[in-house]
């Protein structure tokens, strides 16, 4: 195989580090509940956070990931306020601020400061945790070369859940859009179904819906451009 170099990325293609709405820890004392219970075992978290950060400098995203979900699973309440906390939000502080006092705004304020390498990291669990999701993708690395051989052009996607590697994989443009192909089939099944049981879809999502529809429609339109050069010019052909 000869590969011609073109490589291009995506980044940030998933919605999970978007900021998860306070009552998602179904306390009507927020922000304050939370921040109590972190700060109630403050000596211990921090430490606990001086680990998971020493393995993230390390290189062990998966262990990370696990690490602070067995947090999340442990302490919900505490975890929020440090996820909260690393978000480095100011209207969050804010609110820390007028239920609580300055103090422990400052306390979680020096969360952010100390440990921005898990705000990702608690960002993705956070997701997981208030939103039933599990390895939310954010990320999408791409490469493109040519099998000059087989008259193939190949595509190389590596799929990220934070700093975590999710999958990888090669194979042609036709195996990469059956892919594809699924995961619009399972989107199509999950929103029959939905209907089908008078479940309602919420006015987020059904915008989110929308825009990613339209932005398939437009690589589509793409596509058909694409293939129709080839078929009047088809690759290989003398």
């Amino acid at each position: 195989m000869i590969p011609r170099d073109r490589e291009t990325q995506t980044n940030g293609i998933g919605p999970a580090c978007e900021p998860v709405a306070m009552d998602d820890v179904n306390s009507e004392a927020m922000p304050g509940a939370i921040v109590e219970a972190y700060l109630d075992r403050e000596r211990g978290i921090r430490a606990f956070l001086d680990e998971v950060d020493a393995l993230a400098v390390e290189g062990d995203h998966e262990a990370v990931r696990e690490r602070i979900r067995g947090f999340a699973a442990n302490d919900r309440a505490a975890f929020f306020a440090v996820a909260l906390a690393l978000t480095n939000s100011a209207h969050f502080f804010g609110d820390v601020e007028a239920q609580l006092d300055v103090t422990a705004a400052d306390a979680l304020r020096d969360l952010a400061e100390t440990y921005p390498a898990l705000a990702e990291h608690f960002g993705v669990v956070r997701m997981e945790v208030a939103g039933d999701r599990h390895n939310p993708v954010t990320g999408l690395d791409v490469t493109t070369t040519y099998d000059a051989d087989q008259e193939v052009p190949l595509v190389t996607y590596t799929a990220h859940s934070g700093d975590v590697e999710l999958c990888e994989s090669r194979g042609s443009p036709a195996e990469v859009l059956a892919t594809a192909t699924y995961v619009v089939q399972a989107t199509n099944d999950a929103l029959e179904a939905a209907t089908s049981d008078d479940h309602p879809v919420n006015t987020d999502e059904l915008s989110e819906l929308i825009d990613r529809r339209e932005e398939l429609e437009s690589e589509l339109s793409v596509l058909r451009d694409r293939i129709d050069q080839l078929r009047r010019a088809p690759v290989g052909d003398e």
